[in-house]
């Protein structure tokens, strides 16, 4: 509960900064929805975790830890979001808030949950992880790999918009079909780390 009220929390500093990012950037949209928002969003979930779990023994004592708290951590921010997206939306018209709630309950919300478990993976393996065989740089290569795939899918998601048919396809079969199986890889791996 903890975790994910903080990742509710983060929504605010994630907010100010992207929208710090937004007063300079010439092309909002693409720019901000496929570079700016992944990296800032996928830090904020990260530094609340990193914090606030993983240096609590009693709490983070396994790998699979790492891809819960992620997650936990993710639905928090992602939950804020979707409320200023939907009410955003509303102030337009009803009818779009209620498109909002379609998309990013079926998209966002797992998206999020889907993005953090990469680096929520990196970070179990770390913490439980000898040192003189742990990867140098694990915690920053799951993170960076996090925020790759979310400003994939973002991006993807903007570019429906042009090439509505054929991203739509790719959206909402392979990219969530290749993050699930990604996080299922991660959490059996995980798993079988832990009962080692």
């Amino acid at each position: 509960m903890k975790i994910f009220l903080l990742g509710v929390l983060v929504t605010f500093p994630v907010a100010f900064v992207e929208g710090f990012f937004g007063l300079f950037i010439a092309s909002p949209p693409l720019i901000m929805g496929a570079v700016v928002a992944p990296i800032v969003e996928e830090y904020g979930k990260f530094a609340v975790v990193r914090r606030f779990a993983y240096h609590n023994p009693p709490e983070f004592d396994e790998p699979m830890d790492g891809i819960v708290y992620a997650a936990v951590a993710a639905l928090g921010l992602a939950s804020l979001e979707n409320v200023l997206y939907v009410f955003t939306a509303y102030l337009t018209s009803p009818a779009l808030a209620l498109g909002t709630i379609a998309i990013r309950a079926i998209f966002s919300v797992p998206g999020h949950a889907l993005f953090a478990s990469v680096w929520g993976y990196a970070l179990g393996r770390a913490k439980f992880t000898a040192a003189e065989r742990r990867p140098a740089i694990i915690l920053q290569g799951g993170l960076i790999l996090g925020m790759v795939l979310h400003g994939i899918f973002n991006f993807l998601l903007f570019s429906a918009e042009i090439v509505a048919y054929a991203m739509a396809v790719f959206i909402l079969v392979l990219t969530p079909g290749g993050l699930w199986i990604l996080a299922n890889r991660n959490i059996r791996r995980a798993l079988d780390h832990g009962h080692r």
